[in-house]
């Protein structure tokens, strides 16, 4: 996706400020520039394995100058670990200069790969295994790849949401756009964003956003919800004065099509208790109005509201004892 596309910001998911990595791993052992494979020694290998191995997961590496399957194994095993991005970390013990600690292991034959946790050894594998095994070692040792960033994004999503529901949308913006960037086809973070724009009173942007979605992301019903409140506001913005409708009301209770459109104004307007009153009330006079409409809207203000917002599960009840009395 273009990153020019998101009319919050710079790009399409830009935060409005400051900067959030998800699934981003403790800083890269000391060794060559962005890796996560490093060298060690029998005095540094508390420091390197045990308490390193208190924050992610560490391989330790026994190996050879003169051993041939190690020198096939080290590519593979360094290539796998680098990917990971801080999932595990490599430590390199060179088994001729420091023998005491493989001695220690029982290490009698390498290469040997140990990983430790927690400054325990838990796992491990010996031979020149193929790069397919070494993924699958880590996977099962640190995890899916992935699993991580997914927790922490969903977690974000979470706090985000919550902060909306708050009134910080300034706030609620800047994580869903920190989503965005690190996940730019995630639904809920540009179904956030749009709600956000629209909290903001920015419904052009809101639109703009929206269109620019791509087809298969613009199906997905946490953007489709969004749109339909697009759709509510584009519509309630051409049903006239609430005052006037409310009036209108006083006068003539019975006036099903100036509650029908005072109901949807109000929706809009954030005020969706009352909203779902008027609509019940249609109901409980004239079930007939409109081929059933007031129940039909209704329906429309769940789908928009989501099925866990108090307003939806209030009416929903109202609306079940009407239907089945």
């Amino acid at each position: 996706m273009s990153g020019t596309n998101n009319p919050y910001g710079g790009g399409y998911g830009s935060q409005m400020s400051g900067t959030m990595n998800f699934g981003s791993a403790a800083p890269a052992a000391t060794g060559p520039a962005g890796t996560y494979v490093k060298d060690t020694t029998t005095a540094a290998f508390a420091k390197d394995v045990l308490e390193e191995s208190q924050h992610q997961p560490v391989l330790v590496d026994f190996w050879a100058p003169w051993c041939g399957p190690c020198k096939q194994l080290a590519p593979a095993l360094e290539k796998v670990v680098n990917e990971g991005n801080g999932r595990v970390k490599l430590v390199k013990l060179n088994i001729d200069d420091h023998p005491a600690i493989p001695g220690q292991l029982g290490i009698q034959s390498i290469p040997a790969v140990i990983a430790f946790v927690n400054g325990r050894p838990v796992d491990g594998f010996m031979g020149a295994v193929p790069e397919s095994q070494i993924r699958q070692f880590i996977d099962k040792l640190a995890g899916p790849a992935g699993a991580d960033q997914a927790a922490e994004i969903e977690a974000a999503l979470e706090e985000a949401q919550t902060l909306l529901d708050g009134g910080d949308t300034q706030s609620a913006a800047q994580l869903f756009g920190a989503v965005l960037q690190a996940d730019p086809e995630n639904p809920k973070a540009a179904a956030g964003m749009m709600d956000c724009l629209l909290a903001l009173g920015e419904m052009a942007r809101a639109k703009q956003m929206l269109e620019s979605l791509p087809e298969e992301l613009a199906a997905q019903p946490a953007v489709q919800a969004v749109a339909l409140k697009i759709q509510q506001i584009e519509e309630a913005r051409k049903l006239g004065d609430p005052v006037a409708l409310e009036h209108e009301l006083a006068l003539h209770p019975d006036h099903h099509d100036a509650r029908m459109k005072l109901a949807k104004i109000l929706n809009v307007e954030g005020r969706r208790d009352e909203a779902a009153e008027h609509l019940l009330l249609i109901m409980k006079e004239d079930r007939s109005f409109d081929d059933d409409g007031a129940r039909r809207q209704l329906l429309q203000f769940f789908e928009a509201w989501g099925p866990k917002d108090p307003a939806t599960i209030s009416a929903r009840r109202r609306l079940s004892s009407i239907l089945f009395s």
